[in-house]
């Protein structure tokens, strides 16, 4: 009957091990969800940051018109 005990242990072991990895994912859910939305916002900026430069880019004048032409 000493397996029974030894089985016990085991098993509560696995629980507490079981809550310790439950607790591990949901921060790094939290983390993930956290770094995606940072993501998401530099890349709105970033494609923001482009269309201001092609707008900056088809003001300039091409070469051979213009006023200094």
């Amino acid at each position: 009957m000493a397996q029974l005990p030894e089985l016990l242990d085991r098993v509560e072991r696995l629980l507490v091990r079981h809550d310790e990895l439950a607790r591990t994912n949901a921060l790094l859910m939290d983390q993930l969800k956290t770094l995606s939305e940072e993501r998401d916002s530099l890349r709105s900026r970033l494609a923001a940051a482009r269309q201001r430069i092609d707008v900056l880019l088809q003001r300039l004048p091409v070469e051979g018109e213009g006023p200094l032409a």
